[in-house]
């Protein structure tokens, strides 16, 4: 089996652990090489509700720092929009991705930025 078809076969796993209603959207992580992106989706719907990304962020802030301190203020980012539209408790989609790392460290930037799940 090749290394795409084992991927989504994790995500699908992985989502269908996860149940997610319209008063808890899902927070889903995707991490490229250079670059980690986070949004809320809310399934009911079909909607994203919030995108944020590293590319979202000033090179000020970025310059100097590593991957994982980049990933905390993507979650951190991503947090402080979800409470701009009065959103507070979520759901966290991994993906097909372990829980460490830049994904661990998404998780604890939006735990930071007051995320309940």
């Amino acid at each position: 089996m090749n290394t795409l078809k084992r991927h989504k076969k994790r995500a699908v796993r992985t989502r269908s652990k996860i149940s997610v209603t319209g008063q808890r959207p899902r927070l889903t992580v995707f991490r490229s090489n250079k670059q980690i992106y986070a949004q809320l989706i809310d399934d009911t719907k079909g909607k994203t509700l919030v995108a944020f990304s590293s590319k979202n962020l000033d090179v000020k802030t970025v310059k100097g720092k590593t991957k994982q301190e980049i990933s905390i203020l993507v979650g951190e980012g991503v947090a402080k929009m979800a409470r701009t539209k009065k959103i507070s408790k979520i759901v966290f989609d991994k993906g097909p991705y372990k829980y460490h790392g830049r994904v661990k460290s998404v998780a604890e930037g939006a735990r930071k930025g007051g995320l309940i799940f």
